[in-house]
Parts: structure tokens; C-alpha cells; sequence
């Protein structure tokens, strides 16, 4: 499967906030939640976007989309998926792109409704015009934003309950694992690693909050003070080094190959924290780009690898 390279990669987080999810290996499916439409419900209306009928025929430009899609039991609605979208696996995969969509290619799918995650040469217009219903939905910036996403998901494709119950479900699982973080003295620190460029996030995007809940302080933060990288600066093997941070996280580890390994030989970072105390913890890239369901399961990676730091 193609990929980016992981300089222009960290780079389009830069710019667009990790509006898709990066591509890698399929992971453990998470069963779909029941919940039973109701076409009576129609018609309903989303912000600008009203449907007369429940959608039979939607195609997912959104790899995130595509997972909360069927976490909220739409799946059989689904009937094309973006290249990217490999989550869950039966999942109908296409060649079609999120990165450049096409609305010729889209057209072609008959679809009664296109999911989005961002704008790329004006497609909502295009899609509009030739009279596609169109949702938006950009990369969620707090949780709440991804709880909204999965709430007007179910409204427009008639899975209003199922919606509800996976909110419900994320909210109390995620409130129970904050529950079980250690009160420390001091809050050890962590870097994030996009990419082997450096790419970072700071404690202001989505996955720093994660962090955040976690109870970890970011080394990245004083690299992006005023904002300027959009929550995600590059930095250099010096600012990493000098700020010696506790644990490494790699949401790189699938489409650059970074491990353990490879983070102990670099140049200069043998002093660092992380390596001395084996520390570095590789994560599934996917998991760690995509704010739906599985942010849950993010969470819960971090805490437990942290678990046991000293307070």
C-alpha cells in the first residue's frame, strides 16, 4: 500500500491537522454497535446538509469517518471506501483518494452520500453541483468534537441510538481509565514522534490532549508557544536531547519502521531518559492519527505504559 513520505506526511498534519489517518497493517475489528434506523426519522438535517431519506449508498473519504461509520452499525451502508481507509478490514476499499479526490470517481459511485474529511480543490462544490449530498466533518481538535462527528453520523444515516451508545461508551471507558492514573509529584514528560523527520504535537491538537488525560507533560509545547506550526513543530535532535523527556512514543513505527532499536541508535540520544529506562513505546500509527472509537484504545496504551513511572 502507497504512503506518503514521512517528511510530507508530518508535514500535512502540520497544515491540515490530521484530516486522515496514516496507512498500516489491519488491526483487531471492534464489532459494530446495534442500534435499529428508523426511515420514519427522515427527513433530517445536519448544519446546511438535509436528507429526505436514509442513505444506502455512502462513500467514506475519511478514514476516521469510515471507522465511526461502522462503530455506529452504518457499515452496510457503506458501499466504497477511500484507499486509506483500512479500518475494519471488510471495510469496501477503493482506489478512490481522500488526499485528491476526484469527483468524476466519486460520481461514479453513485453514492447518496459523500463523507469528508477536508476540502481539497473545492470538492464539496463539486460534488454539489452535480447534486451529491455532502458531510464535512474535519479532524476533530477535543474529544467532544469526535463526539459530535459520531452523533451527526448516526443522525444523517438513521443510527441515532447506536450513535448515542458508542459516545456513552467511549465517554465511560475513557473517564475510567483517567481514574486510574497515578497522582504523581511531577508529571513525567514524553515526545511524540510523527515522523523520523522529528514532526511533532503539542499539548493544543488532538492527540496532545490525549496525553494531557494521561497525566504527561509535553516536551514539544515551548517549540510551538505562538502557534505558527499549527500544534506541530519539528525538532531538532538538540531541543529532544536537552529536554531529555521520560517515555518516547512512536506513531511511526509502521510506515518508517522505527522501534526501540532504531531510536537507541541514533546519534546523541543514548543520555536521554526514554532509552535508559526503556522507555520507548511504539504505537499502532493508525490508532494514533484517526479520532474515533479507538481513541479509547490509544488512551489506554499510553496509560499502561506509563504506568509504572516514578512519581
Amino acid at each position: 500500500m502507497s504512503r506518503r513520505t514521512p517528511r510530507l506526511f508530518a508535514a500535512t498534519l502540520a497544515v491540515a491537522a490530521l484530516t486522515l489517518g496514516a496507512c498500516a497493517e489491519k488491526a483487531p475489528e471492534t464489532p459494530a454497535a446495534s442500534g435499529s434506523p428508523n426511515a420514519a426519522a427522515f427527513p433530517v438535517t445536519v448544519g446546511s446538509l438535509t436528507l429526505e431519506q436514509r442513505p444506502e449508498k455512502i462513500v467514506s473519504l475519511s478514514p476516521t469517518a469510515t471507522e465511526m461509520l461502522f462503530a455506529i452499525g452504518a457499515g452496510p451502508q457503506v458501499t466504497a471506501v477511500d484507499d486509506q481507509s483500512n479500518f475494519p478490514a471488510d471495510a469496501p476499499k477503493t482506489d478512490l483518494s481522500g488526499y485528491q479526490p476526484n469527483a468524476e470517481s466519486i460520481a461514479g459511485k453513485n453514492p447518496d452520500l459523500v463523507v469528508l474529511a477536508n476540502d481539497t480543490n473545492k470538492i464539496v462544490d463539486q460534488l454539489t453541483a452535480l447534486k451529491i449530498p455532502v458531510y464535512l466533518t474535519p479532524a476533530a481538535q477535543t474529544l467532544d468534537d469526535s463526539y459530535q462527528q459520531l452523533t451527526e453520523l448516526g443522525t444523517l444515516t438513521g443510527n441515532t441510538t447506536a450513535a448515542a451508545d458508542v459516545v456513552q461508551r467511549m465517554k465511560d471507558d475513557i473517564a475510567k481509565i483517567v481514574a486510574e492514573v497515578p497522582q504523581r509529584v511531577q508529571a513525567p514528560t514524553y515526545f511524540h514522534e510523527l515522523g523520523p523527520e522529528l514532526y511533532t504535537a503539542t499539548s493544543k491538537t488532538f492527540i496532545g490532549s490525549v496525553y494531557t488525560l494521561a497525566g504527561l507533560e509535553n516536551i514539544a509545547d515551548p517549540a510551538d508557544a505562538d502557534g505558527k506550526s499549527a500544534g506541530y513543530p519539528q525538532l531538532s535532535q538538540e531541543v529532544i536531547v536537552k529536554a531529555n523527556p521520560d517515555f518516547v512514543f512512536l506513531a511511526d513505527a509502521k510506515c518508517c519502521q522505527q522501534s526501540a532499536e532504531t531510536v537507541k541508535a541514533r546519534s546523541g540520544w543514548s543520555g536521554i531518559n526514554a532509552v535508559k529506562n526503556d522507555q520507548i513505546v511504539p504505537l499502532d500509527d493508525d490508532i494514533a492519527s484517526r479520532w474515533g472509537p479507538r481513541v479509547v484504545d490509544l488512551l489506554r496504551v499510553i496509560v499502561d505504559a506509563t504506568a509504572k513511572a516514578s512519581e
